[in-house]
């Protein structure tokens, strides 16, 4: 191995990988803020214990979807999207965790929009165009009811999920930490 081989092999050993956390939503719509505040919660929480040194974790929060959230999600290695949910097949402020791969029904949450496309077909976009977006990306929502209603407080259900669903986050990070 020549010098240059070397340091390379250093640097890339010592790499970070950079995880982004996108809390999505409205805050100004009722449950439909819950991703906002599970994002702040998360930044609360980093900041008083960042144990995850193999990682730059980068919290964000966003309202939109498709095209606009794979542009957020550029030069990340991982990623993990928290977001509100309206199936009617869970009680209000159930959590479920999942690859985007596995999401249900894409025309949930904000992932997807009437005048854009899926987060799924905006990753294989963003792919074919030569852009780094992460894999996986691993997804936390939070089955809601009132996402249209001009609010900024959660229903009582929603407020209740937003410990579970850090610890889902926690705990993604815990693995992603172990992996590397």
């Amino acid at each position: 191995m020549e010098a240059g081989d070397a340091s390379l092999h250093y640097s890339m050993m010592n790499k970070k990988i950079t995880t982004k956390i996108i809390g999505l939503g409205n805050p100004i719509l009722g449950d439909d803020g819950v991703g906002h505040r599970v994002a702040d919660e998360i930044a609360r929480q980093l900041e008083k214990n960042n144990q995850f040194m193999s990682q730059t974790i980068q919290v964000e929060k966003a309202s939109l979807g498709g095209l606009s959230l794979m542009e957020l999600l550029i030069d990340s290695d991982r990623a993990i999207i928290i977001d509100s949910i309206e199936t009617n097949q869970n009680p209000v402020g159930t959590v479920r965790n999942f690859n985007l791969d596995e999401l249900p029904d894409q025309i949930y949450g904000h992932t997807t929009s009437s005048h854009d496309t899926t987060l799924s077909k905006a990753i294989q976009v963003g792919k074919l165009i030569g852009a780094h977006l992460p894999e996986p990306i691993f997804i936390v929502s939070i089955e809601a009811h009132n996402l249209y209603e001009f609010s900024e407080r959660l229903s009582p259900s929603v407020e209740q999920a937003i410990p579970k669903a850090c610890q889902s986050v926690w705990q993604y990070l815990e693995e992603l930490e172990k992996e590397l």
